[in-house]
């Protein structure tokens, strides 16, 4: 008996969960190796703790002391390239996703929830493992900025190649080319209902959240008229669904749904005639002084804890000479005073559980054990349903601290299902010292000598158990906030 390509998918998917996630369980070999030392360098360590946290997901073991001895201008430029060797492993899991390997077309064969997990799943991995921590925070940064609801109709299968074509390959590129990308992915045409939008009843869903969400800002000038014209320059945008055609599922111009009238856009006509319409409208909003403003607010609350007058100055000066660069930008942005005399910012689910996974050295297949906290937490990855990305705001998540709690037992006692935390391997570099005063150093990177260390080791040394003490460690205030 043969069976079809459809077939086989559909028999995949009726295997569930544990055949289509057999890509990311763990590989042999794959338990992390600690460093020859975890030791913390003398002297100071908060300074690197802090740019670690801000500018990645925090330190793992040896990294306080790697951070050190290079200082912090070089480390901002190696994080800039971003072009460090990822794991060996890490690239492998990534490979096997089935939610990579296929179409979207050929995903809706598999069950919206195993295609999250599988994204999630991605997600997780990259920002726990990748050595580019830098280019992680822009990630989860444009996955917020350019929010797609996962749930919403199919976005679930599109999202996939959303992720590796618009936020992934130009996390660190040009704002202008990430823009034109977001604006042609069949995932946020979808999802804004740009789809519906045709010569003669223009939907102007996506229009408004381009200006809105994306580019101007809410105060950024623009009018409800500019947004019916920016509307009418994107009728026809939208996806090849004929059957039989090639690059079904792809983007696809429709001339003879496009309004090919001229247009007024923020005092500027547009007229380039199709398609030119819309990239005319695109580069218009890319380079405009009130979009630079608005992303230099955005990263400077996302990477400072707050959005001061001179940051902002700065941000925005660079993205407009640079043309967008985000790199410039970036470098503008995160001066060393900035990233060290910043306000404390609050560690929003996703950030806190990769934060302790990163700290306890963690192997982990970033699949349903940690999934099902971050739920838990109120945190579930592609699933806000409002397109403005999950808050950033402390008071949004003082109501998860019951859920962290759970994570973090969980976590330390083996209970979170493929995931796995060698506190002896972790505490056995000096069996002869305090436990306690060990897990301060790896979670908090703080000498046990310093008056917070002391404190803390106080705290965890009343447990005598190592796991209640590490779990504790994670509890603590301090590592609520980075």
């Amino acid at each position: 008996m043969k069976i079809s390509r459809r077939d086989a998918l559909q028999l995949g998917a009726v295997a569930g969960a544990g055949a289509l996630l057999a890509g990311c369980s763990r590989l042999p070999g794959s338990t992390r190796v600690l460093p020859a030392s975890v030791e913390l360098p003398p002297g100071p360590t908060q300074p690197a703790v802090r740019v670690l946290n801000r500018l990645g997901f925090g330190p793992a073991p040896g990294q306080v002391a790697e951070y050190t001895a290079t200082g912090y201008a070089a480390h901002l430029e190696r994080q800039l390239a971003a072009d460090l060797d990822e794991p060996w492993d890490l690239t492998l899991r990534l490979r096997r996703l089935e939610v990579y390997a296929f179409e979207p077309g050929d995903l809706v064969n598999f069950p919206e929830e195993e295609v999250l997990r599988q994204l999630q799943q991605a997600a997780i991995l990259q920002a726990v493992y990748s050595p580019n921590q830098l280019r992680e925070r822009m990630v989860e940064f444009w996955s917020n900025h350019f929010n797609i609801h996962g749930r919403k109709g199919h976005a679930a299968f599109r999202k996939g190649r959303d992720d590796t074509s618009v936020i992934r390959e130009h996390a660190l590129g040009t704002f202008k080319a990430m823009i034109r990308a977001s604006a042609q992915s069949p995932a946020m045409l979808f999802y804004l209902d740009n789809q519906f939008n045709r010569r003669g009843v223009p939907n102007e869903n996506y229009a408004r959240e381009l200006m809105e969400l994306h580019t101007l800002g809410v105060h950024g000038g623009y009018t409800q008229e500019d947004v019916r014209e920016v509307a009418r320059c994107f009728t026809g945008w939208g996806v090849e669904t004929r059957a039989y055609r090639y690059g079904r599922g792809r983007f696809r111009f429709d001339p003879d749904l496009h309004d090919h009238r001229p247009k007024r856009v923020l005092g500027h006509t547009i007229d380039g005639g199709g398609i030119k319409d819309g990239f005319q409208v695109l580069d218009l909003l890319a380079t405009h002084p009130s979009t630079a403003r608005f992303l230099a607010t955005k990263l400077s609350r996302y990477f400072l804890g707050e959005a001061t007058t001179d940051a902002v100055e700065r941000g925005s000066k660079a993205f407009l000479s640079s043309g967008g660069d985000i790199r410039s930008t970036l470098r503008a942005l995160l001066t060393e005073q900035a990233v060290l005399e910043g306000p404390p910012i609050v560690r929003r689910p996703v950030d806190f559980a990769v934060a302790a996974l990163r700290a306890l050295h963690a192997d982990t297949d970033g699949g349903k054990g940690i999934q099902d906290h971050l739920e838990a937490m109120g945190q579930p990855l592609f699933q806000w349903p409002m397109p403005d990305g999950y808050p950033d705001k402390s008071e949004a998540w003082t109501g998860s601290l019951l859920a962290r709690w759970n994570f973090a037992l969980a976590l330390t006692r083996g209970d979170t299902p493929g995931t796995r935390v060698d506190l002896d391997g972790l505490l056995g570099f000096n069996p002869g010292e305090k436990s306690a005063a060990r897990i301060v150093s790896l979670v908090h990177g703080e000498h046990p000598e310093t008056p917070t260390g002391s404190r803390l080791a106080s705290i965890f040394g009343a447990r005598p158990d190592p796991t209640e003490q590490a779990a504790l460690a994670l509890c603590a205030p301090e590592f609520q906030w980075r």
